[in-house]
């Protein structure tokens, strides 16, 4: 995710157009993701043609980290394809292990342990929290809306499809396991615990947003609970579940803590989950027809990421917690994505209070995250910005009371560099490459989060 050498780059690669004292760079990113924003049935179009777009500009006018040209290009995909291979493994990965987990019954006998009243609605919104802290949050959101419409009689407030998707982005915000911005840290080598923290944040959120819309759908149509009595769990595939994640947390430990030096020279994460998915194999066989569709959504992503890696993060503004917070308010609007990728390039943030910004974020609009984007397609009603933000204002609200309740108790406390030692490691190969294409050039700054 490291755009790295940001220092580097500024000393020795050309400055490109400004337009209002913005770098085009950053137009062409922002168009694209606005284009993401308003052609919902063309995303892959629109992110592709924003990646075509983007690597034609640094060609011709900027260059690349690493250098100008074809050349320069190549250097940074070098750089950049451990972190889009792990992506591209655990996205493709997680999508299988969730059709595994929704099979398991699980999810159809956890309405037999929901209470009648209004609390049987929090304690459902609770539920995908906690699903989503090890499921993906569109998994997680996707239950939770099947399970709703189950004891709800398919009559679900507007107000509540927003707690649903509020739930399941709280849940993963503080979990590497839990939403695809919080991997994208783990991949880029952010400790895992360095995110625990948002949970402060998103337990509070899930209060404020929780409460009022568990009574708006109560008023609206009241729980049917205990509709799940009849269902058989199938432990095996909850075990197949488990040991895929212990895979990967088993590997990723283990790859960053005793052999730091190797860590950016393969996709070990993802290799582990695919490894882990096809032993579990025998015992039960993945959805393998889900790899398609899940694929085409992954190279979205993907190239959503590597135009975010282009950006020449050393002109953004200085990470603070006031630029954490305003990142939560345009992730409800542009995908959180590149705005964890720029965010991961420029370093300096706590990671915890990002992880809480761009998750929980997304949720104040129906196609601010993956998961209100998947939940909407069960519920198209819920496809108006307009609805979405008047009947689930408790979600702004829930976001704003959570990021300063996470900064009235724990404080704000930037994380040094996180990669430090794996950056060490590839520097000579890098520098090395550098200068067999120019020897006048400057060695490189490796490292984006050094303190300057």
């Amino acid at each position: 995710m490291s755009a790295v050498g940001p220092a580097w780059a500024a000393n020795t690669l050309p400055d490109g157009p400004v337009l209002l004292g913005i770098p085009v760079d950053f137009i062409l990113f922002a168009l694209t993701l606005l284009g993401v924003a308003l052609f919902h049935h063309y995303t892959l179009q629109v992110a592709l043609t924003g990646l075509t777009t983007i690597t034609t500009y640094k060609l011709l006018f900027t260059g690349f980290t690493f250098g100008t040209g074809l050349g320069g290009l190549g250097l940074h995909l070098q750089h950049e394809w451990v972190m889009l291979s792990n992506l591209l493994g655990l996205l493709l990965g997680f999508a299988l292990l969730a059709r595994h987990f929704e099979e398991s019954r699980v999810p159809d006998a956890l309405p037999r342990y929901l209470p009648d009243g209004w609390q049987g609605g929090f304690v459902l919104l609770v539920m995908i929290f906690v699903l989503s802290s090890f499921l993906d949050n569109i998994a997680a959101a996707l239950i939770g809306g099947t399970i709703a419409r189950i004891v709800f009689r398919h009559r679900i407030h507007i107000g509540y499809l927003a707690a649903i998707v509020a739930a399941s982005n709280a849940g993963g915000s503080g979990s590497v396991v839990g939403d695809t911005t919080t991997t994208m840290m783990w991949i880029d080598g952010v400790n895992p615990l360095d995110v625990t923290h948002a949970y402060v944040a998103a337990g509070v959120a899930l209060l404020f947003c929780g409460i009022p819309a568990a009574l708006q759908q109560h008023r609206y149509a009241p729980i049917v609970a205990h509709s799940g009595e009849d269902a058989r769990v199938d432990w095996a595939r909850v075990a197949i579940v488990a040991f895929i994640l212990l895979a990967a947390i088993i590997t990723n430990v283990t790859v960053n803590v005793l052999f730091p030096e190797i860590s950016d020279r393969f996709p070990f994460l993802g290799a582990a989950v695919w490894v882990a998915l096809l032993l579990a194999t025998p015992l039960r066989r993945p959805e393998w027809s889900l790899l398609p569709e899940a694929f085409k959504g992954s190279i979205f992503l993907l190239s959503l990421v590597l135009c975010a890696s282009m950006m020449p993060v050393e002109k953004l503004p200085a990470a603070s917690w006031q630029t954490a917070m305003g990142l939560g308010f345009v992730s409800a609007v542009f995908d959180n994505i590149p705005l964890t990728a720029l965010a991961l390039a420029q370093g300096g943030y706590d990671w915890g209070f990002l992880a809480y910004a761009v998750g929980f974020g997304g949720s104040m609009i129906w196609f601010g995250s993956s998961a209100g984007v998947a939940l909407s397609s069960m519920f198209p009603e819920a496809r108006s910005a307009g609805r979405w933000l008047l009947h689930g204002w408790h979600v702004t609200l829930a976001y704003v009371v959570g990021f300063f309740a996470l900064l009235l108790i724990l404080g704000w406390h930037p994380h040094a560099t996180h990669k430090a030692e794996a950056i060490d490691a590839v520097k000579p190969t890098i520098v090395a490459v550098g200068e067999a294409r120019a020897d006048d050039r400057p060695a490189p700054d490796l490292n984006p989060h050094r303190p300057t």
